[in-house]
């Protein structure tokens, strides 16, 4: 899960300018774009996820993942296509807005930061409180479980108030932390797996399957925002397809092995234990202990991925207010500090609404229906590029058999997005219809003060 736009909401947003990002040098190759690839997917959703998806498949779970994992597969071929052909800064808006223009760029830009950044860190944050009852059950009951959330946020605000250096240093620990209990995790727990827990005795409906993968794109996505930085990588025709699939293998390799041994260590029990999977299994490897590390790495992850989120996100407001694409009072800047507050405090209040009022599954089915999306404008734009422009040049990477796979990345989009409910539908709908109403807000404001009519 997500660290995943930091580099994205580093960049301008108003980025419309289509010349290459002049004075960057081009360090990144195939090994680091692959681990930051890792780095920015693997996150907190895997602490929780094995869980989720267990109560929805059962044994049968595993089938999920390689569905989504397909789909993802799909969706990020034709990220390394446009990526090797826009080497501009920016990764899917920048793609997005380059293919359809300035309006669909705007529209992707509220899907990324409202859609997908504030509605998973309110998801994480749900999952955190949840994994800290297990060890202080005052925090399961609504008014603690509040304060905590109001106080966590209100923190983190603060901290980023403050300063930028104050921020990172929030989350500079954040690999480390999850990484290493997971893979020991994996590591030990092969050995304690009952092969009988692995049996599918009866296989879901397809509608079932697709709405587990709807679920686990939580944890999936974000590979795509390591090429944000498209104008730093080396030699992006090679590097970028290369380093997209050496790192959604590892990420697929890992997460299909701790549902394996979710599965195979705890069976049926897996899905009574939704708050904190991986530490019940822990605990059947390890012992006590075992199940200590999995909470403290989990809660560190998930700390660290809100925190980075909270330096991070409003950055992106912050620019879309300067560039009258939002209210012009969120682009305020502290006297004192020197940093973006009210885009920040603005962005923590939206995180703490939705934390406050929703639960981790709805929010994060509905932050996978904004990035779903945005994979599939991603997908249409290489269409809409291969028509307008031709065919990729000689070294850029181009695609086997012409349009098939992004018609196909399309299509199964489409087809995940069908599984949201009529309620995770509209509330997609109205986000969309109100990004809309702020777009033309915002041109007859221009057209007004420049005196032209609509």
């Amino acid at each position: 899960m997500r660290n995943q736009y930091k580099n994205y909401f580093s960049c301008e947003l108003n980025s419309s300018s289509h010349t290459p990002d002049e004075g960057l040098i081009r360090e990144i190759g195939v090994r680091t774009l692959s681990l930051s690839i890792v780095n920015l997917v693997v996150g907190a959703g895997i602490f929780v996820l094995p869980g989720v998806v267990a109560a929805q498949l059962g044994s049968a779970a595993i089938v999920a993942y390689l569905v989504c994992s397909l789909a993802v597969g799909l969706v990020f071929l034709c990220f390394a296509e446009i990526g090797s052909r826009i080497t501009r800064s920016g990764g899917a808006y920048a793609y997005i807005e380059e293919a359809f223009g300035p309006f669909a760029g705007f529209i992707a830009s509220m899907l990324l930061w409202f859609g997908w950044s504030a509605l998973s860190d309110a998801a994480i944050t749900v999952a955190m409180v949840g994994a800290l009852a297990l060890a202080f059950p005052i925090l399961a009951e609504p008014v603690p479980r509040s304060i905590f959330i109001i106080t966590l946020l209100s923190f983190l605000a603060a901290v980023n108030v403050i300063g930028v250096k104050a921020g990172v240093r929030l989350f500079v620990f954040n690999t480390m932390a999850k990484l290493i209990p997971l893979v020991l995790l994996l590591a030990f727990g092969i050995f304690a797996i009952k092969f009988e827990n692995l049996a599918i005795m009866e296989w879901p409906p397809i509608a079932t399957v697709g709405g587990g993968a709807i679920i686990l794109f939580f944890a999936f996505a974000g590979a795509e925002s390591g090429l944000s930085a498209s104008g730093e990588i080396k030699n992006p025709s090679k590097t970028v397809p290369l380093g997209l699939l050496l790192g959604l293998t590892g990420i697929l390799a890992l997460y299909v092995g701790l549902q394996t041994v979710s599965q195979g260590v705890l069976g049926a029990e897996l899905a009574n234990n939704m708050d904190a999977p991986l530490a019940a299994v822990a605990t059947e490897v390890f012992g006590e202990w075992g199940a200590k590390m999995l909470l403290v790495g989990g809660v560190i992850s998930i700390y660290a991925t809100v925190s980075g989120d909270m330096l991070s996100a409003p950055r992106v407001v912050f620019a879309s207010a300067r560039d009258n694409n939002l209210p012009k009072f969120l682009a305020t800047v502290h006297p004192k500090y020197k940093t973006p507050y009210v885009s920040i405090i603005f962005f923590a209040a939206v995180v703490c609404v939705f934390a406050l009022s929703g639960t981790f599954k709805p929010l994060a089915v509905l932050a996978s229906g904004s990035i779903l999306i945005i994979y599939g404008g991603v997908s249409l734009a290489v269409l809409r590029l291969r028509h307008r422009d031709g065919e990729p040049n000689p070294g850029q990477f181009k695609l086997p058999f012409g349009p098939v796979i992004p018609v196909l990345s399309c299509l199964v989009v489409g087809w995940l997005l069908w599984q949201l409910t009529v309620e995770e539908a509209t509330a997609l709908a109205a986000l969309i219809g109100v990004s809309v109403l702020l777009y033309a807000i915002r041109i007859v404001s221009k057209r007004a003060q420049g005196g032209s009519k609509l």
